[in-house]
């Protein structure tokens, strides 16, 4: 297959590894590898272990086609082109049993590379994809021939970006999800050991992977990895080691777990108020949106919960993205979606009122949640007056947000809860009075028939919320 360079665009996240760059070409994913890097695909390609993977599905699906045309096609010898992952989501959106269950995958793909003679020189929590609630493995470029007597080069990383946010979640029952946003190399071990002192010392996994590692890094702080390698190659450190080093943290890992804590919104379907002919004409309404148009490929549902209205979406659309600011209620929500062996759905930990940013170098090398959106439907289902009146974001605001979101032609459904409404009431009552004057189902209307064009709209039997169909213009 010809490969035009017109619509060529490097990916942002794809430089540090200066052996292979990723490419976007309209909807193919193209990898450039570099003669060495090219010679290591050929035997990773002919090798039974990767072939596996592939047909299990836990990397993702991989072809070698035409190299030409490629930004500087000298260095490129060798062009791969990847499956589309749905939507690509970031570490710190994922729940604790989601960054389990990647961490799990590495480890389970490294355990099978070692004794193929192969490693991976990478060990980032952002090397893994999902689809719905299926993790995968996405670099392909980090696969390398293993040299006896050297370890292995990504457990930094994996420590950082995956083992550590697992240990603060589980021995100290701290969200990650912060920690990550801020620092995309992840958690530095000497960051993280202040907080295991005393009896949290001996905590599984701290002894050896935290005081140990950072003692270590600490020790060869003035050490080039040549030396460190030949140190241990003179301490007899082998494949066997390695492989035996990989089964003790893929079962640490294991027994690492938190179950997902109690909290107001793991109760809110209960507690939202709704009557049975609310929720049923609700759900009449947003499955008559979903199904009056061409088939979406990406259906993001805003405050998602419990998945209720997700496994709706799931029902008409290629992919679900279901947001949902609570940790606790996202996992939850994704131990259930793995159970019934749910591919659609993509459950993330995201607060609306502050969206993922981009971040990295240049604050593009992780793309914001606005930028990866561009989403066919948008649901915003009990939304808009948390974002309006708990938060204190404008009306105006509050609406131009949900168009940008979307693709030209896009749908909105969104829920507008009046002011008289209960659980608007609820909010309202925490804030000085008059301080929402143009919280009105009117200007509400009004600002939305600005950005787009209202093609349906019902007002629930308690008379207090009104559902609307919109289209977001081109």
């Amino acid at each position: 297959m010809a490969i035009s360079p017109a619509g060529l665009r490097p990916e942002p996240g794809s430089f540090r590894d200066p052996a292979n760059r990723v490419f976007h070409d309209g909807d193919d994913v193209l990898r450039g590898l570099d003669a060495q890097a090219a010679e290591h695909w050929r035997a990773l390609a002919a090798s039974d272990f990767f072939t596996s993977l592939l047909a299990a599905g836990k990397v993702c699906g991989t072809e070698a086609v035409e190299p030409d045309r490629l930004p500087g096609a000298t260095r490129w010898t060798t062009v791969l082109r990847h499956e589309r992952i749905p939507f690509v989501s970031h570490p710190y959106e994922w729940s604790f049993t989601m960054l389990r269950d990647a961490a799990l995958l590495h480890l389970e793909i490294l355990r099978a590379a070692l004794p193929a003679g192969f490693t991976t020189k990478d060990g980032s929590a952002y090397n893994l994809q999902w689809r719905g609630t299926e993790p995968v493995f996405i670099d392909v470029g980090s696969f390398e021939p293993v040299r006896d007597g050297e370890p292995w080069a990504g457990y930094r990383q994996f420590c950082q970006t995956m083992l550590y946010p697992l240990l603060l979640g589980a021995h100290l029952g701290v969200d990650f999800q912060p920690w990550l946003r801020a620092q995309v190399d992840g958690i530095e071990a000497e960051a993280l050991r202040p907080l295991f002192r005393g009896f949290r010392r001996l905590s599984p996994g701290v002894p050896t992977h935290l005081h140990l590692h950072a003692a270590m890094q600490n020790r060869h702080a003035a050490a080039t990895t040549t030396d460190v390698r030949a140190e241990l190659r003179a301490a007899g450190y082998s494949r066997e080691l390695a492989l035996a080093t990989v089964r003790g943290i893929e079962k640490l890992v294991r027994r690492l777990d938190r179950p997902p804590a109690t909290s107001h919104w793991a109760d809110y379907q209960r507690t939202c108020g709704y009557t049975e002919q609310d929720r049923a004409g609700k759900e009449r309404f947003v499955t008559n949106a979903l199904a009056g148009g061409p088939r979406p490929r990406l259906v993001l549902d805003l405050g998602a919960n419990d998945g209720r209205y997700a496994r709706l979406a799931a029902r008409h659309a290629d992919q679900v993205v279901a947001v949902e600011q609570d940790p606790a209620v996202v996992d939850t929500l994704y131990r259930t979606l793995r159970a019934e062996g749910q591919r659609r759905i993509l459950p993330l930990v995201m607060d609306l009122a502050d969206p993922s940013p981009g971040g990295g170098w240049r604050g593009v090398e992780r793309a914001s949640f606005a930028d990866r959106a561009a989403a066919d439907v948008v649901l915003a289902l009990a939304v808009v007056h948390h974002l309006a009146i708990g938060r204190n974001v404008p009306l105006p605001e509050v609406v131009a947000w949900l168009a940008d979101l979307c693709a030209p032609g896009a749908r909105i459904v969104v829920e507008f809860v009046h002011p008289e409404d209960p659980m608007a009431q609820r909010l309202l009552a925490n804030k000085p009075e008059g301080t929402f004057p143009d919280y009105r189902r009117a200007e509400f209307e009004r600002l939305l028939a600005a950005r787009c064009d209202i093609a349906g709209r019902e007002e629930l039997p308690s008379g207090t919320r009104t559902l609307y169909t919109a289209v977001v213009g081109d």
